[in-house]
Parts: C-alpha cells; structure tokens; sequence
C-alpha cells in the first residue's frame, strides 16, 4: 500500500479543481468540431445504446443488468494498446497476467473463475475449446477497429449459453457510414516497445466498411521477475492483428455483413514465477482466425426481424522450449488445435410499444485436439490427445417490457443439451423503475448460469498417477441476484449508483489426484459496487468506481485466489490551453491471496494491495494530428499482481495520432 496516500491526495486535489473557474476560463475556446465532440460525449454520457444485454439495441437506463459501456472515445483518450488494458479499471472485473504483454491473461467478474466469462466478438464465441477450462486469453486482443466494449455482469446463460456464468464481455468492431475515415496512431517508449495501427473505414447507405491493421513489438522484463534471483533475461513479445468488416445492404429489407480478423503472436516465457525462473529460449506461437457471416431481414411491415449468422474460430498454439545452458537436459515442444462451428438464428418480434419477444436457436460443434513431447535427466514423455469433439444445440426466448417510459423488464428462460453434459436449463428476471421526477433508477436482476465441461476434462488421457478425463461430468451451475439504484443530477452531468451482488456456484468441476476430474466444487462470491460519473463543464469529465468483493470456496472455506478484496478506480480528464487535454487515473488494486510453493509443498499468502498512477497528455497540433504522451506508474511503485511474476515500474511512450 507504499505510495497509497500520497495517490489518493493527488487523485482528490485534480477532482477538488473548482469547476466555475475552470469553465470561465475555457467559455469560447471550443470551436468547430472540438463542439462537436463534446456534445458527443455528452450524449453518449446520457443516451448510450447497448446490444449486449438484451440481444437487441436497448438504451443504457432501460437495462436492469449490470453493464459497463467502453466507448472508442474512451479508448482514443486512453491511449490504450490492447482490450486487456482497457478493462483493469472496469468496476466489478479483477485482471491479472503472468508477467509482461503477451502473458496468459485471466479476467474475474465478480470473483467468478475466468473460464466462467464468455468473450464475444461482434456476437462470435471466442473460449478457446481446447483449454482445460474453454476460457479465452485477452492478452492478444490488440483494439484497431472496435468501437466500442460491452460488459454484463451476473448470470448471463439465458442468453449466451455455457460459460456466462459470471459475465460477458462483448467486443464489437466499428461500423460507421459517410466519407471515408483514415485513423492511424504510432507510439514507442520503455522496454524499447513500439506499437502502430491504422484503420479506414466508410461507406454509404447501400454498403459501408472497415479496414485495419494493428503492429505491438515489446522487448519486455522478465516474467519470473527480475527482482527475483537469477532472473534477468528479458520476455519479449510481437503481435500483428489484421481485420475486416463489410455491410451490404441488399434491399429495403434485407442486410449481408461479413467480418474476419486474424491474430499472429510470439511470446516469450519463462518456466514459473520466483528465484531462478528464467529460461531464454522458451516460447509460444499463437494464431487464432474469427470469421463471421449473416443475414438480417425485416418483415410484417417491420415487426419482425430476423437474424442468422454463422461463426467460425479456429485457433493454433505452439510451444517450443529446447535445451540452453541453464536447462542443458530439458526441452519441451507442444501443440494445441482447436475449431469452433456456430450456427445461430434470433428473431425479435416489436408485438407493441410496450413489448419486444425475442426466439433464437444456437447449434455449436467444437473440436481440439494436441500433442506434447519432453525429454529430461529422467528421459522421453509423450502425451497425445486424439481430436475430439462435441455438440450444443440451445434454444431460448426473453420478453423485454416498457410500460411508459419508466417500468421496464426482461424475463427469460433457455434449454441446452450438450453431447456429454446432458441438459441444462437456465432463466433470468430482470426489472427496474425509473422515477423521472427526481432522476432515480432502481433495479434488480436474478438469473442463472451454466458451464458444460471441456473437452479436456471429459477426455483427457490418463496419466501413470491415474484418471484424468471423466466423460460423466455434468455441467457447472450458478444462482445469482443483484439490486441496485443509481441517481441522476444536474440533468444528466451526475449519474451516482450502488449496487449489491451475491452469487451461489454449485457442482463445480475439480481434479482430484485419485479420480480425475469431477463435479465436487462449491463457491460463492458476493459484494458491493459504487461508480461515479460527473460532467460539470464541457471540457471536464470524472469518474469513480470500487469494488469490494468477498470470494471463497465453500467446501475448504478459504477466499478464492487471485481475487482482490476492494478495487478503487478514478480518472480525471480535462482539456486545457485550447488544444491540450490531461488524463490522470488511478488504480488501488487491494489484498488478495495466493499460493508460492517451496519445493513441492503449496503455501498459501496472502499479497499486498498495491497503487498505479497514470498520466496521458494529448495536444492537438492539427485538426489531423494529435501529439501524446502516456506515463504510466507515475510513483513507480514495486508491486506484483501474481506473486513472483514480473510487472513494470515507470514507463513512458510517447505517440501521435492522425485522423484524416
């Protein structure tokens, strides 16, 4: 908690700025499209649109479920390089990596497990299958070409099937007509890293589209942490994203799109965390393909529309790890394969002002397959997992109620059947009230969620200790519920909300050393989450959000790992001299436990809370051109998120942004 304080002052004072004076002193100074842009900002603030919560375009304030809105803007402003920066200061949502870019990545919603997030692009189902939780790595998920990141937090199943148990993240990639757009953004700093993106994209009414590609090259420090002994080898890493985007508009009722992106990536590792964990030639190659095509159409003068997609992933990654001098008997090389075929076709019915009937089918197949050899002192292994596959066929419906403008509802129930976990039903009520009179929101929701076991844990080969893979799991279970208020003041410029959540995760999959894996796991997670947004002047925006979350296992009655117990994010943006703006954010990430192991015997600790300051300074040079500079760890505090992993001390990049 070195440094806490002095932040927290620093944080406090740029949030004490006195308003009236800042606005007087600014009145006149934005002119042209600078007016433009705050006005966008303003609305987006009171009027943003999601898609993700209820599989149909719904204003924010008539969603009762736990949402969190990035926008492009936010990330322009933000200078961010990938989707895994952009949610470390998401209110209910806990991040952590094993060591610099490019380092297994897990993301926790409300202390669930992270295989227990789905990760969505643009509606396509990202978990990679062949993981032994089927959870998706957001640590190559550069953001050239998204406009903008959907969160929903709690069960979520009723809609999005297996895995949304504790959330979904909704990334979805920018559509935009009008007069073709260039934007183009380099930037280079510490740890010699570079990092370059352009997108152009357009179109007209009759078709619009999106082009981009994105470059991120990082010599890194070192995984193992190089405050650790024997550890000063650097782990670099390089990432080249390429994507697509296409809107046709066929006829009056009738749409095609397509989209495609693609992800090259070397990492660099090293054998695990702590003294002596180095290892210089140990390294990673990901690819992963998303494709996506569909149709959408309107009928019965537009009270019925139709939608059918079709979804395909494909995902590489090869390990490769051969003798050196600190390993001169020990080598390693593996291959992980997998594919994901999704069929889906959702319809909405507008029946009436009040009422929005939403009928969909989803048909998924998914296969994996691998193979890993290594040699040692001790000598040969080979470990082979033939292809395998499974199907899940799910069907659902969710009626979404308005009644003047002020009561508002979801209610929903699904049924899946998956080729070895069996059935599953799930369903979700979520409703809230708005009282116009005085700008209060309240709101509830209660749903439940599902897993169905991997295809690792159903088939993985057994080992000369024993079983492995059980083909007679069952799917992982959860009941959830939150309530909420929020208030709004100032007509819009204040939006101040609370919310409690409790969430009960039953017949969760383990391993066990004599049985393999099995249904044996219980835990429950539950907490509170505040967030502030303020827009007192034009040219001034605030925002705060904490978190306090208490998770644990409910059979050994020990707090989850890697979960912090309170989380407390703040950012300040203000514009200045005309053409300057100045980002200041802080970031309190709290205790949370973890495991070290001395030899062979697992201790667990517990971590300290750690603080991270952040600096962005951007100046408008041109209308076309924009000059910044981004320094992050401003009070370059020595902390580590996992522990014995290596993180970064201050840093500093500095960039420029065209868009023409």
């Amino acid at each position: 908690m070195r440094n806490f304080y002095l932040s927290f002052l620093l944080i406090l004072l740029l949030f004490l700025i006195p308003v009236q004076s800042y606005t007087q002193e600014n009145s006149g100074q934005k002119q042209g499209e600078e007016q433009k842009l705050e006005l966008q900002h303003k609305q987006n603030f009171q009027h943003s649109i999601t898609v993700t919560a209820n599989r149909v375009e719904t204003p924010e304030k008539e969603v009762a479920s736990s949402i969190s809105v990035i926008t492009r803007e936010e990330l322009d402003r933000m200078k961010k390089n990938s989707v895994l920066e952009a949610l470390e200061e998401i209110v209910g949502l806990a991040a952590s990596q094993n060591g610099p870019p490019g380092s297994p990545a897990s993301i926790f919603i409300r202390g669930s497990n992270s295989e227990h997030t789905k990760v969505l692009l643009d509606g396509i189902e990202l978990n990679n299958p062949i993981t032994p939780g089927r959870s998706f790595d957001l640590s190559h998920f550069l953001i050239e070409s998204i406009d903008r990141i959907e969160i929903i937090r709690g069960p979520q199943s009723t809609l999005y099937g297996s895995d949304a148990m504790g959330g979904v993240i909704n990334i979805i990639s920018r559509r935009k007509q009008g007069k073709p757009q260039l934007r183009a953004a380099t930037s280079a700093g510490s740890y010699n890293t570079l990092s370059a993106r352009a997108e152009i994209f357009g179109g007209t009414p009759k078709i619009a589209y999106s082009l981009g590609a994105s470059h991120f090259s990082t010599e890194g420090y070192s995984a193992a942490g190089s405050q650790y002994e024997g550890n000063q080898e650097k782990d670099g890493y390089r990432n080249l994203s390429l994507s697509g985007k296409l809107d046709v508009h066929i006829h009056d009722n009738l749409d095609l799109d397509i989209s495609i992106r693609t992800i090259r990536a070397r990492t660099d590792l090293d054998v695990f965390g702590g003294d002596f964990g180095d290892d210089p030639n140990n390294r990673v190659d990901y690819t992963a393909l998303f494709f996506k095509t569909g149709a959408r159409g309107m009928f019965l003068q537009n009270r019925w529309e139709s939608r059918i997609n079709l979804a395909v992933v494909d995902y590489s990654r090869k390990f490769e790890d051969p003798t050196d001098d600190t390993h001169p008997f020990d080598s390693n090389n593996s291959e992980y394969l997998s594919r994901l075929l999704k069929l889906d076709w959702q319809n909405n019915f507008f029946l009436h002002e009040t009422n929005t009937f939403t009928l969909g089918i989803e048909h998924l197949r998914e296969q994996g397959e691998s193979k890993y050899f290594s040699e040692s002192a001790w000598g040969q292994y080979n470990d082979f997992f033939p292809i395998q596959k499974a199907r899940n066929t799910g069907c659902f419906v969710q009626d979404r109620i308005r009644i003047a403008g002020r009561f508002f509802a979801t209610l929903g129930i699904r049924f899946d059947h998956h080729s070895y976990g069996g059935d599953a039903l799930t369903y979700r009520l979520a409703p809230g009230y708005y009282f116009e009179l005085t700008g209060t929101r309240i709101k509830a929701s209660l749903g439940t969620g599902f897993k169905s076991p991997s295809l690792y844990q159903l088939n993985a080969p057994p080992s000369t200790f024993g079983p492995i893979g059980n083909k007679d799991l069952k799917p992982e279970k959860c009941t959830g519920w939150d309530v909420g208020i929020e208030q709004n003041l100032g007509s819009g410029k204040l939006l101040a909300g609370a919310e409690y959540f409790s969430n009960k995760y039953t017949n969760l999959i383990d391993y066990d050393w004599t049985q393999g894996y099995i249904n044996i796991g219980e835990a429950s997670t539950r907490g509170f989450e505040f967030s502030l947004k303020a827009y007192p002047a034009e040219s001034l925006l605030l925002s705060a959000a904490y978190t306090r979350t208490r998770a644990k296992d409910d059979i050994s009655g020990e707090r989850l790992l890697r979960r912090p117990r309170e989380k407390l994010a703040a950012t300040a943006s203000f514009r200045f001299i005309k053409k300057a703006n100045l980002i200041l954010s802080y970031l309190y990430v709290g205790k949370r436990d973890d495991i070290i192991y001395a030899g062979w015997t697992p201790t667990r600790i517990i971590m300290a809370g750690y603080s991270l300051l952040n600096l962005v300074i951007a100046y408008d040079w041109h209308a076309d051109l924009q000059l910044f500079l981004r320094l992050d760890n401003l009070l370059n505090e020595d902390y580590e998120v996992i522990k014995g992993y290596g993180t970064p001390g201050f840093s500093a990049y500095l960039g420029l942004q065209l868009h023409f």
